[in-house]
């Protein structure tokens, strides 16, 4: 089952249509969280820097058809940590290994001859 689906199916102008378009477009190029106005309500959405799309057309029944779709994960991805943190893990020193964390050579008996 899907979280949640919205899909709108009505005659358009070819104006009408670029308009949609082009709030969509604008929605993309601002990112973060974009507000696409339906006519019939508002989509809130958060639009992540990175996404996955597709198109597709079909040509047949008299008909073409074009599909964009496009995907990204509903789950935030970690904030990567600061430039300072990061660069005091690869500067800081190793941690001293004590003698009872050292592995012991393993004994092997000897090769009959």
């Amino acid at each position: 089952m899907k979280d949640l689906k919205f899909e709108q199916k009505r005659a358009l102008s070819r104006v009408e249509a670029a308009d949609q378009l082009s709030a969509l477009a604008d929605a993309l190029r601002e990112g973060g969280e974009a507000e696409l106005d339906f006519g019939s309500g508002t989509l809130s959405l958060r639009i992540p820097d990175d996404l996955h799309s597709e198109v597709e057309i079909e040509i047949g029944n008299n008909e073409i058809e074009l599909e964009i779709e496009f995907r990204w994960p509903t789950a935030r991805k970690r904030a990567a940590p600061p430039a300072q943190e990061a660069a005091a893990r690869k500067t800081a020193p190793a941690k001293p290994v004590r003698a009872a964390d050292r592995t012991k050579p393993v004994k092997r008996p000897a090769a009959k001859k």
